[in-house]
């Protein structure tokens, strides 16, 4: 590592905490000092600079997607990303209608569950853990299936770390008039995405993904005509968007008890992504991210699980060695012992692991993981990956 790389490194320790293990996964992830320092304040819930830094936020989220407000709102909504998900398909898809569910992973068979849960009829397209939709399979099946209202897709699917090929399905959903419904929950904020590109009807993500603030609430940008419309369509009491908007509209309050602290760290978290330069300075880091930690892992023997077309800039899988001495448990340990954490595969058919690129990381903090890596191996007695 060169002086300017250790000065580089050692500066966005400083941001973070010095010691504290990089979070290599796809949200939770490795937040700023600012980030964090933000959350050593309590706020009430009705207070009225509470709910300005809410309007903020929502203000903040519809200009990041580049959405008219006149046409979109942007609705918090308490919990996980999932929990905003099945917010989303409860709104947006009528109980007499019929989704299309696009899958290649984890996150779409949740959206199978969510609906099953739900009632509502689905048809899917499953390409299995490593392929996309292509959008000339999307045309085949809404043009043999007219009732399908709706159609579902993961934009980043985290299970494998594919970027599916949003923009040309969206072409197509369109033409064919049906609703898009995106699952943009790794993506928005680090991946660029805006309703110019993607005339998505509904759109969802998290606080705690590639805008770098903490776990603890999701939001959803969804056309104000769609959300008018979806009265009373609502299986929940507490996951019901269309009240949840309808009571910030007429109070600017959270309609239950919000998550405050989250609500504040995120709102700083967005101070530092616009001081990045938004999605594109965001895009461009993690997109550097992933190309050292694609090189450096090929370099040491790994293989990646995806064609490099298909690469996202959130994530990358990685398949296991096939060496007697591998196991993934030791060498997640002996990462940890090295300031690294990183996710476990979440493949059906092969043995993987999976790698973040998103956070408080940059370039020089990965090339200290290849490091540990190469170190790890060979704690582990294992060479010629």
């Amino acid at each position: 590592m060169t002086e300017v790389q250790k000065i580089n490194a050692e500066s966005l320790k400083l941001k973070t905490y010095a010691g504290e293990p990089y979070l290599l996964t796809p949200g939770p992830l490795t937040t700023s000092l600012a980030t964090k320092e933000a959350m050593l304040r309590d706020w009430g819930s009705w207070d009225a600079d509470f709910n300005k830094a809410t309007a903020h936020i929502r203000s903040s989220l519809l200009e990041m997607a580049g959405a008219d407000s006149d046409t979109y709102v942007c609705v918090p909504m308490q919990g996980s990303g999932t929990f905003s998900v099945e917010a989303s398909l409860a709104t947006a898809i009528d109980v007499k209608g019929k989704a299309l569910l696009l899958m290649n992973g984890a996150y779409g068979k949740r959206a199978a569950l969510t609906l099953d849960y739900l009632k509502r009829d689905y048809i899917v397209l499953d390409k299995g853990d490593y392929l996309p939709p292509s959008p000339e399979e999307v045309d085949e099946i809404l043009t043999q299936n007219a009732d399908v209202t709706d159609v579902f897709l993961v934009h980043c699917e985290t299970s494998s770390g594919i970027l599916n090929p949003l923009k040309e399905i969206s072409n197509v959903v369109k033409k064919h008039g049906k609703g898009l419904i995106v699952d943009a929950m790794s993506s928005f904020g680090g991946v660029p995405l805006t309703v110019s590109e993607v005339p998505f009807d509904v759109m969802v993500s998290s606080a705690n993904k590639c805008i770098e603030g903490v776990p603890g609430f999701g939001f959803v940008i969804i056309k104000k005509t769609l959300l008018e419309s979806s009265k009373g369509r609502s299986h929940s009491l507490s996951l019901d968007l269309y009240e949840q908007w309808k009571h910030m509209e007429k109070t600017g309050q959270w309609r239950f008890t919000p998550p405050t602290h989250t609500v504040i760290a995120f709102h700083e978290a967005l101070k530092q992504h616009a001081e990045e330069g938004g999605v594109a300075g965001r895009h461009s880091r993690y997109s550097r991210n992933r190309d050292v930690l694609v090189s450096g892992m090929r370099a040491l023997g790994f293989e990646t699980l995806l064609d490099d077309v298909w690469l996202s800039p959130i994530i990358t899988t990685f398949l296991s060695p096939d060496h007697e001495n591998f196991e993934f448990k030791k060498f997640y340990d002996e990462l940890k012992k090295r300031n690294f954490i990183i996710y476990p595969g979440k493949l059906t058919e092969v043995e993987s692991f999976r790698m973040g690129c998103i956070g408080q990381i940059d370039e020089y903090v990965v090339l200290d993981l290849i490091k540990a890596v190469e170190e790890s191996l060979a704690a582990m007695s294992v060479d010629g990956v």
